[in-house]
């Protein structure tokens, strides 16, 4: 049977030069791959770059390749661009060359301050930090927060990789990044500068590395893939195999509603189903779950292709 390429039949992905993918909830869940994800992303057709673009800082780019080779996708370390690599370059960015910079995190996100030129730390002393850089770590613990307050409260600058509330694991949700900057939030009563999805530096990394504004961003949640998505302008593809449900989307503001929303990753490799109009948002999510049941494989179009969000 020919595919959509070979019958001369444009598929959703064909209509983009890069593809910007999230990973957990996306491509995996924890150790264990999404059935169908690597066979997905495999399939041919013009050249398209594929981004693997991560929030969670935890890990260097190099492990994020590998653990993607295992699990059967084909990834270069050019390809990962994580939270930890843009927080890092915000914090290059505001400054002086050798400042230290407090780490709430891995070793690995350490390597990425050192990366560009400063100087990683583990506690607050006499010579208070010049910043403090927060990244998701399963190590991380009452000590390391307290050593983070103290710089805030000395007015150090505050960067977190990312806020989100959960991460997704073979077990369920567990508490993810934002749930610790909460805790700095309440014991400092500071705001910080967020590198991740849905704020905007993360994916203006993965672009520039793509070399091509005409991307499809493609995740599991509405609060970061979907809205990051909207922020910096780009298309995106809601797929089910993650954190959120067609019932979130029932009362979602704008900011979190997709262009197109798919059971899997499969339905980058099959034209899109269009948009329907004067659909009552209350409906919503039970006319899109019937759209996606009549039409197993296919993605359904949440929104017109090119259309603003008010």
């Amino acid at each position: 049977m020919p595919t959509d390429t070979e019958s001369g039949v444009e598929r959703l992905r064909d209509r983009y030069e890069a593809l910007l993918l999230d990973l957990d909830g996306t491509l995996y869940r924890g150790p264990v791959v999404i059935e169908g994800a690597p066979a997905a992303l495999a399939v041919e057709g013009p050249a398209q770059r594929l981004m693997y673009v991560t929030n969670n800082a935890s890990r260097s780019p190099e492990s994020v390749a590998a653990h993607l080779a295992e699990l059967g996708f084909t990834a270069t370390t050019d390809e990962v661009v994580t939270s930890a690599q843009a927080a890092a370059r915000l914090l290059a960015e505001r400054l002086a060359p050798g400042a230290d910079v407090l780490i709430v995190g891995t070793d690995d996100l350490a390597a990425e301050v050192s990366g560009v030129g400063l100087h990683p730390v583990r506690h607050f002393t006499d010579t208070p930090p010049a910043a403090v850089v927060q990244g998701h770590s399963p190590q991380t613990c009452w000590a390391d927060l307290s050593e983070a307050a103290y710089a805030l409260r000395a007015d150090a600058l505050w960067v977190a990789a990312n806020t989100d509330r959960t991460l997704p694991t073979e077990r369920g949700l567990a508490p993810g990044n934002g749930s610790m900057v909460a805790a700095l939030r309440a014991a400092s009563d500071r705001e910080p500068i967020v590198a991740g999805k849905p704020y905007a530096p993360l994916l203006e990394d993965a672009l520039e590395r793509a070399g091509t504004r005409s991307a499809l961003v493609v995740g599991d949640r509405l609060d970061t893939d979907i809205e990051g998505a909207n922020a910096v302008g780009l298309e995106s593809l809601l797929v089910l195999t993650g954190v959120s449900t067609l019932d979130e989307l029932k009362d979602a503001p704008a900011k979190f509603v997709p262009t197109y929303v798919a059971d899997s990753l499969d339905a980058l490799n099959h034209p899109p189903i269009p948009a329907e109009t004067d659909i009552d948002p209350s409906d919503l999510a039970a006319d899109l779950a019937d759209r996606l049941r009549r039409n197993p494989g296919r993605a359904v179009t949440v929104r017109a292709s090119g259309s603003e969000i008010r």
